[in-house]
């Protein structure tokens, strides 16, 4: 049981850093569709702001899916 904790907790620690890697570099490069596409919510008013990318989020939980069933197989 041990073990295998060790082996989880590394492998998660591992992808952690590979994201804050992949956000780090991504952050410098800029995609200019991104977060901007139709179905993302931006409501603006006096003092207040309200942004959430519904549809940026869903076309990347779709190439994440598909990578990660791609690299499983």
């Amino acid at each position: 049981m041990g073990n295998y904790l060790a082996k989880v907790l590394i492998s998660v620690g591992a992808f952690l850093i590979f994201i804050g890697i992949g956000v780090y570099i991504f952050s410098k490069i800029k995609i200019p569709f991104l977060g901007r596409l139709p179905g993302d919510i931006l409501i603006k008013k006096d003092n207040f702001v309200f942004f959430f990318p519904l549809t940026t989020c869903l076309l990347l939980s779709i190439l994440l899916t598909l990578l990660f069933f791609l690299f499983r197989r």
